[in-house]
């Protein structure tokens, strides 16, 4: 090979290298074989599973060279066969078009020269090369443009790939910021200093550990916020943070969701599917209510804490992960252990360093601070002056139990806004009848109720909720809306305390 190809072969690895746009390489592609003394029209094109056809990517050569080139539908498969073997297709005319499956050309007598690209798994695209000369191109120079752009098209297709997980990463950063009413997700936790400071203390202590965590505590408690503060400060921060309800999983799709399945592993997957685990891969995985996770799943999880590596549904090649797990969980998962519900080599994994998160009503000095933050937030939701809770106020949130933990109370201070009309907050009401009667703490003052056990209290709430929207759990007025829980958790803690919505279906 001259100098002269050799030096453009190197800088279209070299654009490669440094995911250079596809019309970039094409153009380089045309300058190396014009100097092997070829003139030729390209086209790259790519598969499109989910579409079932080839799309033309890029294209160089003369005008409207591209016009006659197209693929049938009906032959992708075939023509995804084809690309498998790793072919190269050359020939005259619509003579060697013949030779790639779909592939079809207007009647011409110029060359035609076609390579398959692929990674070593997967099936990503032709290159298509016509000309009047193209004969005259060696062939160590076809295979090496085919080699280097299989390398471009999958560098493409991951980074876009990583451009959405970034997108919907990003996306799940701005909901949480609403969620807290933060600007930023390093603004500091409210009540670190006080009822969290022991919380935060072992944040810091496990954050440059990169083992895995385990967050004890009670729906609403606040167990993603702490989650993320050991991701941010963690040597993992500018990785993924990835979110995962296992109890909101249907039990039939957990395996598909969490380590992906390939294409036409079962009925329904018409492509490959990356699970949350390789979407986590140099960040942290956050499994929220991992004791909902049923036994064969956590056997696959199991291994993958052991030596990281797990298979898609339906494949066989071991993919290697690199992330930490973070899981959280109301449950008692020892009492689970004990009754086979929940794996004890799984459970000595996961609890490597525990945190357990304390509910409201045990930090009540964090109410104050928490009632006003959030106050503050509605007020600007509903473009009223801002709201702050008087010393009446204070007094009756300081006196409820609050079961459904901060996210109850996020709810009742929206509530009382709204109540308010905007201009005070009545949170009298917001606790009142309208969500059942309110249980006071017995602070052993004469006629003081006795408290209410946490299911018993929740099992109030939820059913005043449930009565309130007729049934309805999900969508606008729901009662996962009102309660400010997602509906699969909704359901989940239903179920545990034996609550159904069939009864309340007719009644508004």
């Amino acid at each position: 090979m001259t100098a002269r190809k050799t030096t453009s072969l190197t800088r279209l690895w070299q654009r490669i290298a440094t995911h250079a746009d596809l019309q970039e390489l094409l153009d380089l592609a045309a300058v190396l074989l014009r100097s092997a003394g070829t003139e030729a029209a390209l086209h790259l094109y790519a598969t499109d599973s989910t579409r079932q056809r080839m799309v033309l990517l890029a294209k160089t050569g003369p005008k409207n060279s591209h016009a006659a080139m197209a693929w049938a539908e009906q032959s992708f498969e075939a023509t995804v066969g084809w690309i498998r073997k790793h072919a190269m297709a050359r020939g005259k005319g619509t003579g060697a078009a013949k030779m790639v499956p779909g592939l079809t050309l207007a009647p011409r007598t110029g060359e035609l020269w076609a390579g398959a690209l692929s990674d070593e798994l997967n099936p990503l695209g032709i290159l298509v090369a016509t000309g009047d000369a193209l004969s005259k191109a060696p062939v160590r120079i076809c295979e090496q443009l085919t080699e280097a752009f299989s390398v471009a098209l999958h560098n493409s297709q991951q980074w876009r790939e990583l451009q959405k997980l970034r997108e919907v990463a990003e996306a799940d950063r701005q909901k949480l910021l609403f969620r807290l009413e933060r600007q930023d997700i390093s603004d500091s936790i409210v009540g670190a200093e006080s009822g969290l400071r022991t919380v935060m203390e072992r944040v810091g202590q496990v954050s440059h550990a990169d083992v895995p965590v385990l967050l004890l505590g009670e729906t609403g408690s606040g167990k993603e916020v702490v989650a993320r503060a050991v991701h941010n400060l963690s040597r993992r921060a500018t990785g993924p943070f990835i979110r995962v309800n296992c109890g909101a999983i249907p039990p039939q799709l957990i395996d598909s969701q969490l380590f992906g399945h390939e294409r036409g592993s079962f009925t329904g997957a018409h492509d490959c599917h990356k699970g949350w685990f390789e979407r986590a891969d140099g960040g942290t995985l956050f499994l929220d209510e991992i004791g909902e996770l049923p036994l064969p799943a956590q056997v696959r999880l199991l291994r993958i804490l052991q030596d990281g590596t797990f298979e898609r549904v339906g494949g066989r090649r071991q993919i290697q992960t690199d992330l930490r797990i973070i899981a959280a969980t109301h449950r008692d998962l020892r009492k689970m252990v004990r009754q086979g519900t929940f794996r004890e080599d799984l459970w000595y994994r996961i609890a490597v360093f525990l945190i357990p998160i304390p509910p409201l009503r045990d930090r009540r000095e964090d109410i104050p601070a928490l009632a006003t933050h959030f106050a503050i937030g509605a007020a600007k939701r509903l473009g009223s002056p801002p709201l702050i809770p008087t010393p009446e106020d204070m007094e009756h949130l300081l006196d409820y139990p609050w079961p459904g933990n901060i996210r109850e109370l996020a709810a009742v201070i929206e509530r009382a806004a709204i109540l308010g009309n905007g201009r005070y907050l009545d949170i009298k009401q917001a606790l009142g009848s309208e969500y059942g009667t309110r249980t006071v703490r017995d602070d052993n003052t004469s006629g003081a109720a006795p408290l209410e056990t946490l299911d018993q209290a929740m099992t109030r709430h939820i059913r005043a909720a449930l009565r309130h929207t007729g049934g309805r759990i999900e969508g606008p007025g729901g009662a996962a809306t009102l309660l400010a829980v997602k509906p699969g958790t909704l359901r989940a803690r239903m179920r545990k305390l034996g609550i159904s919505r069939g009864e309340f279906s007719d009644k508004q």
